[in-house]
């Protein structure tokens, strides 16, 4: 009688043993699946508002090159999404959204550009102020993928 009651207790064993690891792999699919969304759904946040600041940072500065600030609260739309980016960015992203906004506001008390220096700052290596910010966003968004 022993050695059945070892076959029967070394079959219930097997079988617990089974069903946990089928339990266990469902859990750990389930929970990568579940980090997998989130990130896509933090990703897909943080591209809005990066696009959102870089079109508002590419329209002040543009009419920065031929205006001057006569309305302070033209730049308030771009401190508000500034902001907004300030709650989510990492400290590289933030400290070159920071330099963007100031870049914006500096262009604004500058002397207005002609038609000429607008060509000669087109064809410069500085032609794409916003560039650097857009790289360290997609080297943000590229790690936040590279955690899943």
């Amino acid at each position: 009688m022993d050695a059945m009651w070892i076959s029967a207790m070394s079959g219930l064993m097997g079988t617990m043993i089974g069903g946990s690891a089928t339990v266990a792999t469902a859990w750990v699919t389930q929970k990568k699946l579940a980090r997998r969304d989130l990130v896509r759904e933090e990703v897909r946040k943080r591209e809005t508002l990066y696009g959102e600041f870089i079109g508002e940072c590419a329209k002040q500065l543009v009419d920065a090159f031929t205006h001057t600030l006569d309305k302070p609260e033209k730049l308030l739309p771009l401190y508000a999404v500034l902001n907004r980016v300030r709650l989510t960015a990492s400290p590289p992203v933030l400290c070159l959204a920071e330099s963007l906004l100031r870049r914006v506001t500096d262009q604004y008390f500058a002397s207005n550009l002609t038609l000429d220096e607008l060509l000669a700052l087109a064809r410069s290596n500085q032609a794409d102020p916003l560039r650097p910010f857009g790289e360290a966003c997609r080297a943000e968004l590229e790690a936040l993928w590279a955690d899943v």
